[in-house]
């Protein structure tokens, strides 16, 4: 199972660092699950950049998630 991982106060609904067992297999998949798990998190993952397997995404939709995936979220990084 792919494991998504929410840093400190990243938002109330996830009561800072969670740990929780996914088995979506790519990341629009993950995100609707989280969605129906914790409604308010839906604008908040819209703006939120990903780290898969330590591979930072600002856009990873159909990015796959592998069976031992880890998903680590993160403020997205705006400009350059």
């Amino acid at each position: 199972m792919a494991k998504v991982v929410f840093p400190d106060s990243f938002t109330a609904a996830t009561g800072g660092v969670r740990e929780i067992a996914t088995h979506a297999e790519n990341y629009r998949a993950l995100t609707v699950e989280l969605v129906a798990r914790w409604p308010d998190l839906s604008e908040l993952l819209e703006r939120s950049a990903v780290a898969i397997d330590g591979q930072i995404y600002q856009d990873a939709f159909l990015e796959p998630l592998d069976a031992d995936a880890e998903v680590f979220f993160m403020a997205r990084i705006e400009g350059g």
